[in-house]
């Protein structure tokens, strides 16, 4: 039982649902679409996000559902994606709600009046918060639906669940859950990314590859004036395995002379062998503006000269473009 969901005085909160294993960039393109439907976005990493449509609604002149349907539309025009919208009085009846839609995608819109009636025949472990240990208890005491677990008193939930837990497990099932939608935006990354023309087993391609890759995350750094506080190397094999790990500099940087250090520490921890790779690629994580990263005096006259290179082959790369110089020759000339 669902009918559209309307401001009423009450809160109006869209959960949406993107595909599994989305790319991050997609990801962020998807919260851009929600931006644009209203100001109050929350990301839930990696495939989530909680949107207040309380403002937007009197805005757009529509109702909550239709700007669940406009979504997947851009969605799915834009972005070659579908995902799955649930939309109800508060985050626990909107995040419920999108996990009962049906892959690929659609809408789902519950009225305040409708919440009691709608949770109570879903079984227990759908509803949002009960976990799949909650929910064996839960059931080992008889309570296989939420109509049920609502029906039980508070002291009595707790006392199955622990206190804190059982206190949010039984207001939840009532449908209470007084939380806002906090806004909050994907922490910033640069990406960068190469591609094997074949799978490759030479040391020596792989380094020169991740030097180049260094040099381009470097570039794209300080042409958008930010630092980097860590670093993730991805490694792709054939046969489609996967290989990542991340570690975090010592302190904030997008100058290649402490990029490449922690890219050639992660490239050890990968220990390859035998492994046949087929693409490579390097983010620079938890950016933050460059004003923002401490300035340290360095003693070191190596260090200070290769700085004073980048800064050199920067103006020259703005001025010829980006592939006047390559990799080799910028810490060539700098040693």
């Amino acid at each position: 039982m669902s009918r559209q969901a309307t401001a009423g005085g009450q809160g109006v909160v869209m959960h949406v649902r993107c595909p599994d294993r989305l790319p991050e960039e997609t990801y962020r393109q998807v919260l851009e679409e929600l931006a644009g439907l209203s100001p109050v976005v929350q990301a839930l990493p990696p495939t989530a996000a909680l949107v207040d449509l309380r403002g937007a609604l009197p805005y757009y002149g529509v109702d909550a559902r239709r700007l669940g349907e406009v979504l997947r539309i851009r969605t799915i025009s834009r972005l070659g994606i579908d995902v799955r919208v649930g939309i109800g009085p508060s985050i626990t009846v909107a995040t419920t709600a999108s996990g009962q839609i049906p892959f690929p995608g659609g809408v789902l819109a519950i009225a305040p009046e409708d919440v009691a009636g709608w949770l109570g025949p879903l079984p227990v472990e759908a509803l949002h918060g009960i976990g799949p240990r909650q929910a064996a208890v839960l059931r080992d005491y008889g309570v296989h639906c939420v109509g049920l677990l609502a029906a039980v008193p508070p002291a009595t939930v707790q006392r199955l669940l622990g206190g804190k837990a059982g206190r949010l497990a039984a207001d939840r099932a009532r449908g209470i859950d007084p939380r806002p939608v906090v806004p909050r935006a994907l922490p910033a990354t640069a990406s960068v990314r190469h591609r094997f023309d074949e799978h490759t087993l030479d040391g020596a391609a792989v380094r020169a590859a991740l030097l180049d890759l260094v040099v381009r995350l470097g570039t794209l750094l300080r042409g958008r004036s930010q630092a980097a506080r860590a670093l993730t190397l991805s490694l792709k094999f054939a046969g489609g395995g996967s290989w990542d790990k991340s570690r975090r500099l010592t302190a904030p940087s997008a100058h290649e002379d402490d990029l490449r250090q922690l890219a050639y520490q992660l490239m050890d921890a990968a220990g390859l062998q035998r492994g046949r790779l087929t693409g490579i690629a390097l983010k620079g994580e938890d950016l933050l503006d460059a004003d923002q990263a401490p300035q340290q005096l360095s003693l070191d006259d190596a260090r200070e000269n290769r700085l004073a290179a980048e800064t050199a082959v920067d103006r020259i790369r703005d001025k010829f473009g980006p592939r006047v110089i390559g990799p080799a020759a910028v810490f060539r000339r700098a040693s």
